[in-house]
């Protein structure tokens, strides 16, 4: 079995900036680490490669930076590490950076064998739009399975996979042909801890580095800022409110008194709810 994982190296959100005249996130001098939700993905691939066989390839596009958390990736046991960096990256929507790890992705398929599973995290925490995984999927005609909270069995024989989905009011259980991608939610395991062997391996290890050029790229007008029509008007953090926290006396009918404050502070939401209790 061979199982990709697509992560990405994101600014500590602890110490994220905003370019005042791009509205961009500014990255320079700011930490990095492995975008969050994409340690439960790598994990996730980890436990099938032990239980089924097989390898895991980590594939993150990036600057030349984002080598360290390819390092990092490598060091919980990942087998093979593949960075995709090239000026022509830079500035990429989510559009165009699904156009560039597909085409990563199909060059990983002929080198070292179509991936039977692609992960990635449900989202990163710097663009939080939770596209990317599906917008790879599309591009490759992968099914897609997002949002999954458990992976419940796999047949490897007959390329069969079960998992369980979280979904609006209650929790999916679908069946899916390999190959597939899978965005995984967090909390769905604990990421290792990885083996001092692994950290040894991981800091001498030879990275895979692809340009747009090695990655077999066709039409670089799809990559970075020329090929993302996404543009970001304004970016800013939510004003602080100037009303505090009030204390409410509930009394011995804690029930009643708090409907009663609550329609004190909102006097409208009476009306309105026994209009919807009317049925108008």
């Amino acid at each position: 079995m061979h199982i990709v994982v697509c992560m990405k190296q994101v600014p500590d959100s602890a110490q994220i900036r905003v370019h005042p005249v791009t509205n961009t996130i500014m990255r320079q001098g700011v930490p990095t680490i492995i975008n969050p939700y994409d340690l439960f993905a790598i994990e996730e691939a980890l436990r099938l490669r032990d239980t089924f066989g097989g390898e895991v390839t980590v594939l993150t596009m990036g600057p030349p930076s984002a080598e360290d958390s390819l390092r990092k990736a490598l060091s919980f046991g990942v087998d093979r590490a593949v960075l995709l960096t090239d000026r022509f990256f830079a500035g990429a929507d989510t559009l165009a950076t699904t156009y560039a790890l597909a085409t990563a992705l199909r060059k990983i398929g002929a080198e070292f064998g179509p991936p039977d599973i692609v992960f990635t995290g449900k989202q990163t925490i710097d663009g939080d739009t939770a596209q990317v995984g599906p917008g790879v999927a599309k591009r490759l005609g992968l099914i897609q399975l997002t949002y999954v909270s458990r992976i419940n069995s796999v047949d490897t024989d007959k390329r069969l996979i079960e998992v369980e989905r979280r979904a609006e009011g209650g929790v999916q259980q679908l069946q899916s042909r390999l190959p597939c991608l899978i965005t995984i939610l967090e909390g769905v395991n604990e990421i290792r801890v990885g083996s001092l062997m692994d950290a040894l391996k991981a800091a001498r290890a030879t990275l895979i580095k692809w340009s747009a050029q090695d990655a077999g790229v066709e039409d670089i007008t799809k990559c970075g800022l020329r090929g993302s029509p996404t543009i970001v008007k304004k970016v800013f953090a939510p004003q602080p409110r100037a009303q505090k926290a009030e204390l409410i006396e509930l009394g011995d009918n804690p029930g009643d008194a708090l409907i009663d404050a609550l329609f004190q502070r909102q006097p409208k939401l009476e009306g309105e709810l026994e209009k919807l209790a009317r049925g108008y």
